[in-house]
């Protein structure tokens, strides 16, 4: 049996890996981020809908950064063997943060929670019609990643709100969409 098809030390391997990665204790490696400034001041007449525009079509663009950056393929590979390994299964979180950088306003924030189980690999599986398990993990974190942050919107929208009352929109708006990936214990 070769190296290649031989799984105790695919396994071994994986396991190598995973230790190795562990120890580093580096928080980058599990996370894939997407942070947006928006510049464009609103002008004083603007009604409440178009500010509220304003503040999600920058979620949007931080969470397609996200979603494309180069972060994100470190993610599916590190659970690249989910296919492999029956009972592997992954939780995180999609979370939301609104800073208003002109304005004492403290940072709003949301975050929705989630949970990869094996069966999401073999849906994957059946819709890209690839067994490649870097192109299934991927195709699950961006679903997830996606999900996460309509949710986090939703949690944290009423606190926007709040602050275009407050007109602490009126200045510079960065948001920052993180997407953070464990093994489940």
């Amino acid at each position: 049996m070769s190296f290649r098809t031989n799984p105790d030390r695919i396994l071994d391997n994986i396991d190598r890996r995973r230790s190795r990665e562990d120890t580093g204790g580096r928080e980058s490696d599990r996370q894939a981020m997407g942070r947006e400034l928006d510049t464009d001041v609103p002008d004083t007449d603007a009604t409440t809908p178009e500010r509220v525009k304003r503040i999600f079509s920058a979620v949007e663009r931080a969470y397609v950064k996200a979603a494309q950056g180069a972060t994100l393929g470190p993610l599916a590979q590190r659970f690249q063997a989910v296919g492999d390994i029956s009972e592997h299964r992954a939780r995180g979180d999609v979370s939301i943060a609104v800073r208003y950088l002109d304005h004492d306003r403290a940072e709003d924030f949301g975050m929705a929670p989630f949970e990869i189980h094996p069966d999401d690999l073999v849906e994957s599986r059946k819709e890209t019609k690839t067994t490649r398990p870097d192109v299934n993990a991927m195709r699950i974190l961006r679903r997830q990643l996606r999900d996460g942050v309509l949710a986090a919107y939703k949690k944290v929208e009423p606190r926007i709100r709040d602050a275009i009352r407050d007109r602490a929109d009126m200045g510079h708006v960065e948001v920052q969409v993180t997407l953070d990936v464990r093994p489940a214990d």
